[in-house]
């Protein structure tokens, strides 16, 4: 993936607790993981312990897979301004 994108999402499996909000939200970017019973984010780069990241030019509907997150395990950055959106 490309850090240059305007957006930033930081995803800390370790605290989903499995509710699929964000796989509703926005399947494109978000699918169940029948492994674990946890979302995966799709395409999402490893980075670090149950850590993952992936950067987009636009949000598609992960704003409000972030936002309908129960347990706010879903962080988007906008990279240009530096604001925390969620």
């Amino acid at each position: 993936m490309d850090s240059n994108k305007r957006y930033k999402i930081i995803y800390k499996k370790n605290e989903c607790i499995g509710a699929f909000a964000c796989v509703a939200a926005e399947p494109k970017h978000w699918e169940e993981d029948g492994d674990s019973d946890k979302a995966d984010l799709v395409e999402g780069i490893h980075e670090g312990e149950e850590v993952y990241i992936k950067y987009l030019d636009e949000l598609d509907n992960n704003l409000e897979a972030a936002q309908s997150c129960p347990v706010n395990c879903i962080h988007i950055i906008d990279q240009e301004t530096g604001e925390e959106l969620i």
